[in-house]
């Protein structure tokens, strides 16, 4: 299969920190899902950050779409099919009224108005928001919030979705709803979550993120009956 993305010997550390990833090696492959557990502070948002190009390793190196991506100039491409879910919905949600910020990206792709509007209303219908259009995004509850950030990401038909604890603030419910949108899309995605039953729906793929490294987890013992 092609690979997406492609991780080499990434290491990183922050400023006057201990380092936070040690020469992680990793790949996306199209239509793979796969899910992040770790501690906080692990360096899993970190790693989300690199792979488009918000932070730079420290070293190592970042393939993505066949081509090794180094200055940010390079990375423009890829945060244009790459869709970053941001673990705060506060950080993504800035328009005054849903239906703009699902249209504001769309329209930074150069799509003209009216082709960004049918974008809009066919993404409010999909996730079955329209009764959010106008609705002030600062006046949603959180689970709307991750709702709508999420149809802001995918309004702009992205190749790969990253999701940073998407379940975060949702009652089980709208859990259940999330979880049906995401095995309903055809997208490559790594879903970074500490829930279990969560990441067990999405994908049996599964990684932990340990000691700056990227680990299968180890195999349950089945006891004898």
């Amino acid at each position: 299969m092609d690979k997406l993305i492609e991780l080499t010997n990434i290491h990183f550390s922050y400023p006057n920190q201990k380092p936070v990833l040690n020469g992680i090696d990793f790949s996306l492959s199209a239509g793979e899902r796969i899910a992040i557990n770790g501690p906080n502070g692990a360096g899993k948002s970190t790693l989300f950050h690199i792979m488009v190009g918000l932070i730079k390793p420290t070293a190592g190196h970042v393939f993505a779409f066949n081509k090794e991506r180094r200055i940010e100039s390079d990375f423009k491409e890829v945060r244009r099919r790459i869709g970053l879910v941001f673990q705060d919905p506060d950080d993504q949600l800035f328009c005054p009224t849903v239906a703009e910020d699902i249209a504001f990206g769309v329209l930074n792709l150069g799509k003209p108005i009216d082709q960004a509007l049918a974008i809009v209303e066919k993404t409010l219908q999909d996730l079955r928001l329209d009764h959010l259009r106008d609705r002030a995004t600062h006046n949603l509850s959180g689970g709307e919030k991750r709702l709508v950030s999420l149809a802001c990401v995918l309004a702009m038909e992205p190749d790969i979705l990253l999701l940073d604890e998407p379940t975060n603030a949702l009652d089980e419910g709208t859990q259940e709803r999330l979880v049906d949108i995401l095995n309903h899309l055809p997208q490559a995605m790594i879903v970074i979550s500490h829930d279990p039953h969560f990441r067990r729906k999405v994908t049996k793929n599964h990684l932990n993120l340990e000691g700056g490294q990227l680990i299968s987890p180890a195999p349950k013992c089945k006891h004898a009956k």
